[in-house]
């Protein structure tokens, strides 16, 4: 089933970004839970999916929630306690690079959902996923364009997604500090690209993302001219000592 485009997708709280889960619940879906990712884009660090279950009525009305990619580092991490005290149900997934390396960005960002939604416990009756569909769910499921903008159950899953990821790139900066990961979380910004040309890329990165293989590429070019073929650094012409072996 196509993504469905809601009125006013540009509106992230407010009123009207509990209106999806109230009106699924009108029709007899209890518990519904909202899916998404965080990490697609990145050519680095792991892909992070999460699924959540807000409560009906007040205790599901998440102070500050609205969709992760308009809030402030300190307002998601706010927000994030909010929804992993109030939630009925929540769960993480979190997918290293050497997976996504072996299956792909596509196969695995389904996979990924497929199992966020799977952990819930109590299941849920009812799924919103953002963007596009995700087949296999077993439970009815609905595909919402810029869903994490206008249903909360969506919004509540970016942000414990987007929260996670961060925590484990900040984790990953400690590591491989010459990379800044703790200020791009391994997007493909210019900062980022200019560490990957200067230290060719760490374990933490995407061998399928083109600048990754470019820079890979350039660094074990440059190594094998700083080196020479044998390994040895050349240090020009090597001259006899008097008295020594040749």
């Amino acid at each position: 089933m196509p993504a469905v485009r809601t009125r006013r997708p540009d509106v992230a709280g407010g009123d009207a970004l509990w209106d999806m889960e109230r009106s699924l619940r009108r029709r007899g879906f209890a518990s519904v839970a909202g899916a998404d990712e965080a990490g697609r884009g990145a050519c680095a660090g792991p892909l992070v999916a999460a699924a959540c279950v807000l409560p009906a009525g007040r205790r599901g009305r998440v102070p500050g929630l609205a969709d992760s990619k308009l809030l402030t580092a300190a307002a998601r991490d706010r927000v994030h306690d909010e929804v992993v005290e109030r939630a009925v149900a929540w769960s993480v997934v979190v997918i290293p690079v050497p997976e996504l390396d072996a299956r792909g960005m596509h196969v695995t960002n389904l996979e990924a959902l497929r199992r966020a939604v799977t952990a819930l416990d109590p299941p849920a009756d009812y799924v919103l996923t953002d963007g596009f569909p995700v087949p296999g769910l077993g439970v009815p499921s609905l595909a919402v364009w810029k869903g994490d903008r206008v249903a909360a159950c969506v919004a509540a899953a970016s942000v414990l997604a987007k929260v996670t990821r961060d925590r484990i790139m900040m984790d990953l900066h400690e590591r491989f500090p010459e990379y800044d990961f703790a200020v791009h979380k391994g997007y493909t910004t210019e900062a980022h690209g200019a560490a990957l040309e200067r230290h060719g890329p760490c374990p933490e990165h995407r061998s399928r993302f083109v600048n990754v293989v470019r820079a890979r590429d350039a660094h074990a070019v440059r190594e094998l001219q700083l080196t020479g073929p044998g390994g040895m650094v050349d240090d020009g012409g090597m001259r006899t000592v008097s008295g020594e072996p040749r």
